[in-house]
């Protein structure tokens, strides 16, 4: 990646750098990369968490088949409020599943997630780690939208996360980004904080994937001082998903 570009995905992300002095004899681009943010002490990795979610009911069924029911899904009441569902976009071989908790307004007009200026600071954020919009694939725990941006119910993310389930077990990801504190909670299972649960690896599904959790692009928007934690937890997403 060349400077200039450097510059400008981290200019995005809200993040100063630095000019180094001089380069360590030996050291390679991406460890200029990682120098030009900030010098950070790697988190010790916790024990991994594994959850096993229940078996799915849509165990068998392939990605036309998968749309056409969250498209036509009534499981839950938002089926009578929402313009169309968000079944999901991206890349179907991925290695970084990218998982939201919940349609906004704009995804529910056009009808894929993380659009407008979200989703833009999602891409500036998969860009500063090297990785395209295109490279990968981008759901949310709930398919529609529920109305006011209110949190979504234990219940609709009961009948709605068989739908993301199977989207896992098709893609087969090298590692999963659950970004805000509701996506988070909802595939732990947990009630904890954001913050508790950042900088370690969690485990989701019968596979295994490894899980890191980290802070919602809209939540950035509103909160630009968390940008550098964003930016600590990408790393550390990219670091993991090279070991798998």
């Amino acid at each position: 990646m060349n400077s200039e570009l450097r510059q400008e995905y981290l200019a995005a992300l809200g993040l100063k750098s630095w000019t180094l002095r001089a380069a360590a004899p030996g050291s390679s681009p991406a460890t200029e990369v990682f120098a030009a943010a900030e010098v950070l002490t790697a988190p010790p990795v916790a024990a991994p968490q594994v959850l096993t979610a229940p078996p799915a009911r849509e165990a068998g069924v392939d990605w036309p088949e998968l749309r056409a029911r969250v498209a036509a899904c009534t499981r839950c009441g938002l089926s009578a409020t929402r313009t169309q569902t968000v079944f999901g976009v991206g890349n179907l071989h991925a290695d970084w599943l990218i998982v939201g908790e919940a349609p906004g307004a704009d995804e529910d007009r056009k009808g894929e997630p993380f659009v407008g200026r979200a989703g833009q600071l999602l891409n500036s954020m998969l860009r500063a780690v090297g990785l395209a919009r295109e490279q990968v694939y981008i759901a949310n725990v709930l398919k529609c939208r529920p109305p006011g941006n209110r949190d979504p119910s234990p219940a609709e993310a009961t009948e709605c996360l068989p739908y993301l389930e199977r989207q896992i077990a098709l893609l087969k990801p090298k590692i999963m980004l659950a970004v805000g504190r509701i996506a988070a909670q909802n595939l732990l299972h947990t009630d904890k904080t954001l913050g508790s649960l950042r900088q370690q690896v969690h485990r989701f599904g019968a596979s295994s994937v490894p899980l890191i959790v980290t802070y919602h692009p809209g939540y950035l928007l509103r909160t630009p001082a968390d940008k550098r934690k964003t930016w600590e937890d990408l790393k550390f997403a990219r670091e993991v998903c090279s070991r798998v």
